[in-house]
């Protein structure tokens, strides 16, 4: 077991360590490296997968109403704990709700359960974005428009993948191995993208920071374990639900909250550090599905 861990964590590590050894000596420009990521490649994943004629996303309803519970239900646990912690909700909740389900979330799941776990991977991926860019961006700024939602790539690859996938139009062959090839790049470069950023990692409120990498993947498995229970999900999808609830949070919380000038340092504390804590959680979730 524990050499099974190490082979499905040991390819993500590596590649964030290089990320993070890059970032620190050649401090290069991770703004367009992620632009690229969020316009060109991920989308490409997406339509990619969603325009697969094997991919039948009706068998994937209990996953995404799986994915949606756990990141409400992380939200409705946390909440208690903010006056406790003496933090805003504002600043707290969205860290708690959204995790990295690109970064860390679809290369784990699918070294863990195999190629074949990509797709619920990519459809809790996609459930946790659709939420964190409408309901997460509310939360932290109660005027935010809305229908800005409706321009995000992300949004409009997943809105042509699912009209071709509900029309059961298929993507020209060659077209779907080049989106394919494209949607390829996402995966370690989301790791290495990872790795950069930690170079820059704010622990000025290391205490919170703690605090929260404790919290993020309780709350989180909690709800997955409840959810997955009441859906009656089969084993592969109950632990792949658990290993998403127990993912640490999106630096994407961080990127919002300094947008919206929501105590970002509080932030990126509880964000950088719930990633570093991720290297210890992640294995004992791992132990707890797989076993």
């Amino acid at each position: 077991m524990l050499m099974r861990i190490a082979s499905i964590l040991a390819p993500m590590v590596s590649i964030v360590a290089v990320g993070y050894v890059y970032g620190r000596f050649r401090s290069p420009n991770m703004a367009i490296v992620n632009q690229l990521a969020l316009e060109i490649f991920i989308p490409a994943l997406v339509i990619a997968t969603l325009a697969d004629k094997s991919f039948a996303l009706g068998a994937y309803v209990p996953m995404m109403i799986g994915g949606a519970a756990v990141i409400l239900g992380s939200g409705l646990l946390a909440w208690p704990l903010c006056r406790w912690l003496g933090v805003a909700p504002r600043t707290f909740l969205p860290a708690m709700m959204f995790n990295n389900s690109g970064n860390l979330g679809l290369p784990l799941i699918v070294l863990a359960f195999g190629p074949a776990a990509l797709a619920p991977a990519l459809v809790l991926w996609l459930v946790e974005t659709m939420l964190h860019f409408s309901l997460g961006a509310w939360m932290v700024d109660r005027h935010t428009r809305l229908r800005d939602f409706w321009r995000i790539p992300v949004v409009i690859a997943t809105a042509i993948g699912l009209t071709m996938n509900f029309t059961g139009t298929e993507l020209w062959p060659p077209l779907h191995t080049g989106a394919k090839m494209l949607g390829d790049i996402s995966v370690p470069l989301l790791l290495f993208v990872l790795g950069a950023r930690l170079v820059d990692a704010d622990f000025s409120e290391l205490r919170l920071g703690l605090q929260g990498a404790l919290i993020c993947p309780l709350v989180g498995m909690a709800s997955a374990a409840i959810a997955a229970f009441a859906l009656g999900l089969p084993a592969e999808q109950f632990g792949i639900l658990v290993i998403f609830g127990a993912l640490p949070p999106a630096v994407l919380n961080y990127v919002f909250a300094e947008r919206y000038k929501q105590e970002p340092h509080k932030v990126a504390s509880i964000v950088f550090t719930g990633n570093l804590a991720s290297l210890g959680v992640l294995p004992l979730a791992l132990v707890l599905v797989l076993r």
